[in-house]
């Protein structure tokens, strides 16, 4: 299954954030192996990734994907809405995770949201917005309460 995933553009200068990952699972072995396959074709290869283990009930020491290993490592201190990932040849990326358990609607505005290349806000700051409500029509959103406390 492919991953959902929305990316700054290339031709853009990207703020705090590249974009936006939302899983289907908090199984992140299973997550990740998806992710990666789909950004080593845009991006180039994936070598590390990093995350906050806090939503993460596992996190692997490394994801074998398409004939090379992805090497995981967790940092508390790391944002806990953040997903790390770098290439030797590219560099670093820095992506939004929406929880699984968002609503579709509010995944879709927080995805937007984590491409655009103005945005200025943190993964958690993008997070806490939206868990405030909708700015444009003031009603709260969907955002699992486990989320919304991140």
């Amino acid at each position: 299954m492919p991953a959902r995933l929305s990316v700054t553009p290339a031709d853009r200068h990207p703020g705090p954030l590249d974009g936006a990952w939302w899983p289907r699972s908090r199984d992140l072995p299973t997550e990740l192996l998806a992710l990666t396959a789909t950004l080593d074709h845009l991006w180039g290869r994936i070598t590390r990734v990093t995350v906050n283990p806090r939503f993460w009930p596992t996190v692997p020491r490394k994801v074998p994907v398409a004939g090379h290993l992805v090497h995981v490592g967790w940092f508390d201190e790391q944002d806990a809405h953040d997903l790390l990932l770098l290439s030797y040849t590219v560099g670093r990326w820095d992506l939004l995770v929406v929880p699984p358990e968002t609503d579709p609607a509010a995944a879709a505005r927080l995805m937007a949201a984590a491409a655009d290349p103005r945005n200025t806000s943190t993964a958690s700051a993008l997070m806490a917005d939206e868990a405030a409500g909708d700015p444009q029509t003031g009603s709260p959103t969907a955002l699992p309460r486990s989320a919304a406390r991140a």
